[in-house]
């Protein structure tokens, strides 16, 4: 049957900024999603202990009074998901994400930040695995299409709903349900096991970062660095904390 019909567990943060080592979380959202049906959810409102910037507010929706008012501490909030999406990993379901470095990477930072047990210690050393990325996996195998690659443009793509976009349950829904919607439109995914597809990404992504940085580099950006690391970076400074 392959693994984009058995479960899938979808993951997205709303948060305070674009950088995930700076940035803190404000929603975030976990689905339990079988064949594009939704089986179960859990979501989560933070206090991030920061100002939400406008810009950020008008993106997601949220304002800085009602995550003062209805926000669970940041740290409480941070330790709940890492834990559910751990308990996942432990069974080996795979937890999908659009552009899952920037969701796990900031998960990561925030966890340190609080001086929380790291995704890896939580795992007893082991990598967060599988992820399943349908940016990356999208990305490799219609290399050449035209066009964005944000989550609404490849939902259209595919013909998969997104109800509303930059809320946390409803892109770790459309998310869940466009890896399954890749697969289906391209077999050979669907055939590989969930630890190979993951191996397949880790390639996939250094390729992409490699290629994206040479043709910075050709364009006049002579120092520019593209991390082809993948699915999280856990290197984070002080600044961050």
């Amino acid at each position: 049957m392959g693994w984009h019909r058995e479960l899938l567990i979808g993951f997205d943060l709303e948060t305070t900024g674009t950088d995930p080592r700076e940035a803190r979380i404000v929603t975030g959202a976990v689905i339990e999603v079988r064949a594009g049906e939704t089986l179960g959810r859990k979501e989560w409102l933070a206090d991030p202990g920061v100002e939400i910037p406008a810009e950020a507010v008008a993106v997601h929706g949220i304002s800085n009074e009602r995550a003062a008012a209805d926000g669970r501490p940041a740290a409480e909030v941070a330790d709940a998901i890492a834990a559910v999406l751990v308990s996942y990993w432990q069974t080996g379901v795979p937890v999908v994400a659009y552009n899952a470095t920037f969701d796990l990477t900031l998960l990561s930072a925030e966890l340190h930040r609080h001086g929380l047990p790291s995704l890896r210690e939580r795992l007893g050393g082991a990598e967060p695995a599988p992820v399943i990325d349908p940016y990356v996996i999208d990305r490799s195998v219609e290399r050449y299409r035209k066009g964005k690659r944000n989550l609404e443009a490849v939902c259209t793509e595919y013909g998969v709903l997104l109800e509303s976009a930059h809320d946390a349950t409803s892109d770790a829904l459309a998310a869940a349900r466009l890896a399954t919607a890749i697969a289906d439109r391209h077999p050979k995914l669907a055939a590989f096991g969930q630890a190979e597809l993951h191996r397949r990404q880790i390639d996939w992504y250094a390729e992409w970062a490699a290629d994206f940085q040479k043709f910075l580099r050709k364009k006049g950006e002579t120092d520019a660095v593209v991390d082809g690391t993948w699915p999280l970076r856990e290197e984070f400074s002080a600044s961050g904390v």
